[in-house]
């Protein structure tokens, strides 16, 4: 079954994201969206723990607190798409990315857990998708007291991950190599 979800207009997310949906890139987003789920493992295979306990700045995550927050946004930014899916009007908050990281223990969890985490929240995500028709890609809502369209949620769930794999090939891997 082939997706209807097109590339979002401008007027279909907040400018905060904008860098998001251009990460997103071109294609079919539904497949960048599952080539994701084997990307990220990719990128971080033959890490040890402590490789992943690695920050490259002391006020800086790290790996398995980047993981885990990309687990966190994924669960949140998929949240927000299905609320508005199903036609919600309720305005849904935005949240503190820092604080929810502080008010976690990834350090403690196992690299190989947290990956596998977001490969299941991602493909979960992915059942649920498959099936929005056009017309419900389209719905719009109100996340942190901005407008945003489904497939303008949808196409940031894709930018955040790039967002972050680029950080992690770019200066976190780097100087463990």
């Amino acid at each position: 079954m082939s997706h209807l979800i097109e590339r979002p207009a401008l007027d279909e997310y907040a400018s905060w994201s904008a860098n998001y949906v251009e990460l997103a890139g071109e294609g079919d987003i539904l497949e960048i969206l599952a080539r994701q789920v084997d990307e990220l493992a990719q990128t971080l295979a033959g890490l040890s723990e402590q490789d992943a306990l690695f920050r490259f700045a002391p006020m800086e995550w790290t790996i398995k607190e980047v993981v885990g927050h990309v687990c966190d946004v994924e669960r949140i930014f998929f949240y927000r798409t299905l609320c508005i899916s199903r036609n919600e009007t309720v305005s849904l908050p935005g949240f503190d990315q820092d604080d929810y990281v502080r008010g976690t223990n990834f350090n403690e969890h196992n690299l190989g857990e947290l990956i596998q985490e977001f490969q299941w929240v991602r493909r979960a995500n992915l059942l649920t998708l498959k099936h929005f028709s056009t017309a419900v890609s389209l719905r719009r809502g109100t996340v942190n007291g901005s407008g945003f369209s489904v497939r303008g949620l949808v196409y940031c769930l894709a930018g955040h991950v790039y967002y972050h794999l680029h950080d992690l090939r770019t200066q976190y891997l780097p100087p463990l190599k």
